[in-house]
């Protein structure tokens, strides 16, 4: 079974679009954002440590070296680890490609310590973590730092992180290196702007469902129109209003429409005109006949023109197409089928009834009596019995007609609705009549909006299965 992904209807697939561009967008612009947020937090966190170590050495600037690393000792807590050492830090082992932040970073210090203090400055990311408190041994890439102090090991904590390393000389030439740790992300989620992205969202959603629905209404109004002309070619005409296509669109309805229902009454007329005129000459040969004495001559021209005048009935109203100015009105399909089974008892045909309508169908009774009527004789002419089995649904009317006869090929099924096509080889009445039976009935269930459709029963004969579709109000 193959599983269909793409929606099928217009209103559907605009708002599937328009849904995904708008989740992309809103992706995209939060990507950004919590891009932007987090090198503003990493330049809020580098500002901090630079006014930090700024503040620290002005404060040991005038210290002798005793109270120096006293205050050192202080001060050397996580998350900056400070260092007095006499040998200078190859800033280039620390941070081989100086970036944006060690720029930043190193521009911040000079602003808050000066500059004609010397300064060397680097930034890098690694992952540090705790050794066991009884140790205090330095772990990772952190380890190799030769300046750290015994408090450095107080320092390490798990995750990804920051650090901020400078290496200041103060007046007397003593060195005091730095490394302030900070981690990546210092702050949650942005709850507020999620929830400001949902409410916008679903703001934009509300409003391009309503936006497609009213875009998209027009055509339902079309296909509804075009839906209910193959039902009612007189029906009112479409209202031409709403934006230019809308309008172009009905107005060109309409006149399609108008040119449709006068083609429509033209041949009525015509047809109408061929009926009266070909009835007269057959009447006119009946009536001859009976002047004949001749008793079997007689008996076989009237067989000849009772078929002439059936053909020329049955094309007729093949040629209209299943038109007529009957108005739809609700029909007892119940009673309609037991007029019909009591006129097929009267010739000697057997017709049984399973199932009732629960309600009555509305719908053109001369015409549902002659759809039912060509599908009953056509399964009394081949099987000689007839069963009737109807299907009320709260979505449909369902009548199935099953014969006992032979059947007809799969490859025949479809064919023997086209007009004046028989399976046998002769046009007598008594084997395949004029061919337009099926072929009537199929356009009266059409008419109604419904279908006609043959199959084949395992167990022999032919099932004729009717379908009228309920319409709801």
């Amino acid at each position: 079974m193959t599983v269909r992904l793409t929606p099928r209807s217009l209103f559907s697939r605009l708002v599937v679009v328009q849904l995904g561009v708008l989740i992309v967008a809103l992706l995209v612009s939060f990507a950004i954002h919590m891009h932007e947020r987090g090198e503003a937090l990493a330049q809020a966190s580098g500002m901090q440590a630079a006014q930090r170590i700024a503040d620290i050495v002005r404060l040991l600037e005038p210290l002798g070296s005793a109270e120096r690393r006293r205050i050192v000792q202080v001060f050397s807590a996580p998350p900056l680890t400070i260092s007095l050492d006499q040998r200078p830090l190859d800033m280039q082992d620390l941070d081989p490609e100086p970036g944006a932040r060690s720029a930043l970073f190193g521009m911040m210090l000079r602003r808050f310590i000066g500059d004609e203090r010397p300064v060397a400055v680097a930034v890098t990311e690694s992952q540090l973590v705790v050794p066991p408190a009884a140790h205090k041994v330095p772990q990772g890439p952190m380890a190799h730092r030769p300046w750290m102090g015994p408090g450095a090991a107080m320092h390490f904590s798990s995750g990804p992180g920051v650090s901020f390393v400078a290496q200041v000389r103060l007046n007397d030439g003593a060195l005091v290196a730095f490394d302030s740790r900070q981690p990546v992300q210092t702050a949650g989620w942005p709850y507020r702007l999620l929830l400001s992205l949902a409410v916008l969202l679903a703001a934009v959603i509300s409003v391009s469902m309503l936006a497609v629905r009213w875009a998209t209404r027009p055509l339902k109004a079309l296909a509804d129109a075009a839906d209910e002309l193959g039902r009612n070619i007189n029906r009112a005409p479409m209202p031409e209003k709403g934006p230019v296509e809308v309008v172009r669109a009905a107005r060109a309805f309409n006149t399609m429409q108008q040119r449709l229902a006068g083609y429509l009454r033209e041949r009525a007329a015509t047809l109408a005109a061929m009926s009266h005129d070909l009835k007269t000459p057959v009447n006119r040969l009946r009536l001859r006949a009976e002047l004949l004495e001749d008793r079997e001559a007689k008996k076989k021209i009237g067989q000849d023109l009772e078929e002439m005048e059936s053909m020329i009935l049955g094309t007729l109203e093949f040629m209209r197409g299943g038109e007529t100015t009957e108005k739809p009105q609700p029909v007892d399909v119940n009673a309609l089928l037991a007029s019909l089974q009591g006129d097929a008892r009267d010739t000697g045909g057997q017709v049984t009834i399973e199932g009732t309508a629960s309600r009555p169908y509305v719908g053109r009774p001369q015409a549902l009596k002659r759809c039912l009527g060509n599908l009953l004789d056509n399964a009394l002419k081949y099987g000689s019995a007839a069963k009737v089995r109807v299907e009320d649904r709260p979505d449909r009317l369902v009548v199935r007609i099953h014969d006992r006869g032979p059947g007809i090929p799969e490859t025949e099924l479809e064919r023997v609705f086209e007009p004046f096509y028989r399976l046998e080889a002769s046009r007598s009445r008594d084997t395949g009549g004029t061919g337009l039976g099926l072929s009537i009935a199929r356009q009266i269930a059409r008419l109604h909006g419904g279908e006609l459709c043959l199959k084949n029963l395992k167990d022999g004969g032919l099932e004729a299965e009717l379908t009228f579709p309920r319409r709801s109000g």
